[in-house]
């Protein structure tokens, strides 16, 4: 059952992506507006990842525009919020006219802009009428949120203020509430292991003690761990995603992995991708020996996909030329590894019908590797180059994130703090 609603929430995600117009993802263009006053508090409930919360709450005698959703018959309205739709109680509005206002509005060119930017809320935040802490205060923001901005303003004493779109109507941030946001950290694992002589001193080599702090860490924090097709509408700009998050990822296919990595995420409720070398799968499992590179067999690959989402790390090209010890990746003709690409897509369809996620062996590439992951059909590509994955990024060159077996976990929080680089 649980690995039904894991597949069915991954195929919910990718529809999300593949058919999201991220042109408009900052501005959805209802079929039919009503002007609508708010005629008391009233909650704000969107999707946020994977689930639907309570976002925020607008003030009593706030106008806002809002939307019927078509063919939905329910006690909410829909309107713009984030980079998504947000909904509200009907009974708690009432219709106005457009012609009751010496302006409209809600015709400012601003609010048609694409975000550039994002806000992060970390704690429940005012909105304000103006660039003013003086002025009328519309709605509330609640904790943990990522918020597309508009526009960066300063006010006369020298504050900056942020602009945001909700419910079609500006509203301004004080940066005294709010920071921005710096990228999403994409963690990178390929091996985890009990002590054992062999392995030891390799550095993608996790022990399984500090990974079980790690993933007891993230989880105590309070992050959230997301999918790729969830890191994909963040750089498309057509999902909203909580300000605490983080993306982990596994190079490779061990059985380790399934063995020792499987049961702690499982327990914690996390999720993963797993990148797999697609020629090296096994049609059996092995007998378990932490003395030699075990890679994982179908049956555990299936078992294993209420936690991890299957891609790609090639098929025959996570190998070191001989010549120069370089990845022979570097070296192969564009016609070669589009061919070599695509024929892991094909073999990993059957684990995972959405393979549109790849990871260059050992983490190298150039621009013949990232033409052809393009021509392939992948919509995004990982390196092993240091950074976060930042709005803008180019989507075939992401940056990760690498935490030692012997860094400590105040090393971790720092490297993926919003504040860190």
């Amino acid at each position: 059952m649980r690995r039904i609603i894991y597949v069915i929430t991954m195929g919910f995600l990718a529809f999300l992506i593949c058919f999201s117009n991220p042109a408009l993802s900052q501005y959805h263009d209802f079929p039919h507006y009503h002007y609508m006053e708010v005629t008391k508090e009233s909650e704000i409930y969107s999707w946020v990842g994977e689930h639907i919360i309570k976002v925020g709450l607008f003030k009593k005698g706030q106008i806002l525009k809002v939307a019927e959703e078509e063919g939905e018959e329910s006690g909410n309205y829909a309107l713009h919020f984030g980079n998504g739709i947000g909904y509200i109680a009907k009974g708690n509005l009432k219709e106005i006219q457009k012609t009751a206002f010496p302006s409209d509005p809600f015709s400012t060119n601003p609010l048609h802009k694409k975000a550039a930017q994002n806000l992060m809320i970390t704690k429940v935040t005012q909105i304000y009428s103006a660039p003013d802490t003086d002025s009328q205060p519309i709605a509330i923001l609640r904790e943990n949120l990522r918020y597309p901005v508009l526009d960066k303003l300063q006010d006369p004493f020298h504050q900056t203020w942020y602009e945001i779109n909700l419910g079609d109507r500006l509203g301004y941030i004080s940066d005294r509430n709010a920071e921005l946001d710096n990228g999403i950290p994409l963690l990178t694992y390929h091996h985890v292991l009990k002590d054992t002589k062999h392995f030891r001193h390799t550095s993608t080599t996790t022990s399984l003690t500090a990974f079980c702090e790690q993933m007891a860490y993230l989880k105590r924090a309070g992050y959230t761990t997301i999918s790729l097709y969830e890191l994909e509408g963040y750089l498309s700009g057509s999902i909203n995603l909580p300000a605490k998050v983080v993306g982990l990822t596994f190079d490779d296919g061990l059985k380790s992995v399934y063995r020792y990595a499987y049961p702690i995420l499982k327990e914690n409720g996390q999720k993963a991708t797993l990148f797999i070398i697609s020629s090296r799968i096994k049609r059996h499992p092995q007998k378990w020996d932490p003395d030699t590179l075990q890679f994982l067999s179908f049956p555990e690959l299936y078992a294993m996909q209420d936690v991890f989402d299957i891609q790609s790390h090639t098929h025959f090209l996570h190998r070191f030329s001989k010549k120069n010890q370089q990845p022979i990746l570097l070296s192969r003709s564009y016609h070669n590894i589009l061919y070599d690409f695509k024929r892991s897509r094909q073999v990993l369809s059957q684990l995972n019908p959405h393979m549109f996620y790849l990871s260059y062996p050992f983490g190298r590439y150039n621009l013949k590797a990232m033409k052809a992951a393009k021509q392939a059909g992948f919509h995004l590509a990982v390196t092993t180059v240091k950074g976060k994955v930042k709005l803008g990024d180019n989507p075939f060159s992401l940056k990760r994130l690498y935490i030692l077996r012997t860094d400590p976990i105040e090393k971790m929080a720092k490297m993926i703090a919003n504040k860190s680089t």
